[in-house]
């Protein structure tokens, strides 16, 4: 029997590596895991009354592209945070982010032409559907190094103009995941013009805008809105996991031009699976709801400092702008990850698990990506624990 052979390439997902990795190795001392992105702050103090008083939707099939009540939440939110204004035809509600980013390269990423593959261009490292996603669709993906160099954002323009002329998408994640860079006004202006030279779109990651140090990051819709882009050159795609700490949730929501979003929509009607109803009237009161999101933000701006303070002398430390993650400097990322769960039980994980070899090596070799994500005071242990043990 023949099997497929267009995932043959990829390596085995982070998490499964990591723990191969750390198989047959002891913690010295009690585990403190902060390998994922999963907030353990509160979640916002209304879910229970929500989801009890919506119970009788689990009867029900629930609505493909979102109800009404949760479309118009998403809308008054983005005109809130961005200051554009979207009708409930441009958004479609999503069963976790993860899925829109996938679905959105399916369903608008063209066919290969004769012997030319579409192009789809992904920070290096990245969120690692991006990849997935462009096999997916018969597409060649090109890792773009995201270093310090670049301030830790791809340079797309930097790559050649016949390459660039067979891009159809480009994935950007800002604020950046692992590095915590962000895209500013004038970064977000040059990749929109770049891709209107070219004729390509723009996938713009944001699941992290919501949590940031000093000034709130920039969005790719209010700088194509300003430019007068064409609203189909991008789409935009957030989350309530990181926002309002409710990964579980498995609740975001995709955004762009009508006929990007209606393509996206029928792709959903096809093969998708909707959030259920009840869950749907938790993220329409979490959309409209700033208290919790402000409550959470400030517990990680404490833990910004808080790294800052425990680490910020250590040669190559960035201070992240935003996101939760630390993305610190180590001769080899395996080998520290190992050293420092069999001596100390801290989890954490190798950098290059989340980025792909290139001719210039693997950005992510000598790093670790560390979340914080615990209360600031088991973080600041953990931080202290860290730092003596990789840079004294």
């Amino acid at each position: 029997m023949h099997t497929p052979e267009r995932y043959s390439a990829l390596p085995s997902y982070a998490f499964p590596r990591l723990r191969a990795l750390l198989s047959g190795h002891a913690p010295g001392g009690p585990e403190v895991n902060m390998t994922i992105g999963e907030p353990r702050h509160a979640m916002p103090p209304f879910l229970d009354d929500v989801l009890s008083t919506h119970t009788a939707g689990f009867a029900r099939y629930p609505v493909n592209e979102g109800t009404p009540e949760l479309l118009e939440a998403i809308s008054n939110w983005i005109m809130q945070r961005y200051g554009v204004r979207l009708p409930a035809e441009q958004i479609m509600a999503l069963n976790g982010t993860r899925e829109g980013l996938f679905a959105a390269c399916m369903a608008l990423c063209p066919e290969p032409a004769g012997n030319t593959k579409p192009v789809v261009l992904t920070p290096n490292p990245f969120y690692q559907v991006y990849a997935v996603a462009a096999v997916s669709v018969g597409a060649q993906p090109v890792y773009v190094n995201a270093t310090r160099d670049t301030n830790f954002l791809p340079d797309y323009a930097a790559l050649p103009k016949d390459l660039l002329d067979q891009v159809q998408i480009a994935y950007i994640c800002s604020p950046a995941n692992p590095q915590g860079a962000v895209a500013d006004k004038a970064y977000w202006r040059d990749l929109l013009t770049l891709a209107e030279r070219h004729d390509f779109r723009v996938f713009a990651d944001e699941c992290y805008s919501e949590i940031w140090r000093d000034t709130p990051p920039t969005g790719a819709l209010e700088i194509a809105a300003e430019m007068g882009a064409d609203p189909e050159r991008v789409t935009v795609f957030h989350s309530l996991s990181k926002r309002s700490n409710l990964p579980g949730l498995r609740s975001g929501f995709v955004a762009g031009g009508p006929d990007s979003i209606r393509r996206i929509r029928q792709l959903r009607a096809y093969a998708g699976a909707p959030l259920p109803l009840p869950l749907q009237a938790v993220a329409a009161a979490t959309w409209a709801d700033e208290a919790h999101v402000d409550s959470s933000r400030a517990l990680y701006q404490e833990k910004y400092r808080i790294a800052d303070d425990i680490l910020g002398d250590v040669p190559g430390y960035y201070a992240p702008q935003a996101g939760f993650f630390l993305w610190l400097p180590v001769p080899d990322g395996e080998a520290a990850t190992i050293s420092l769960y069999r001596e100390t039980g801290i989890k954490v994980l190798p950098g290059a698990y989340l980025s792909r070899d290139t001719e210039t090596g693997n950005p992510g070799a000598g790093f670790i990506r560390v979340a914080l994500v615990t209360e600031p005071e088991e973080t600041r242990t953990a931080l202290k624990t860290l730092r003596a043990h990789l840079y004294e």
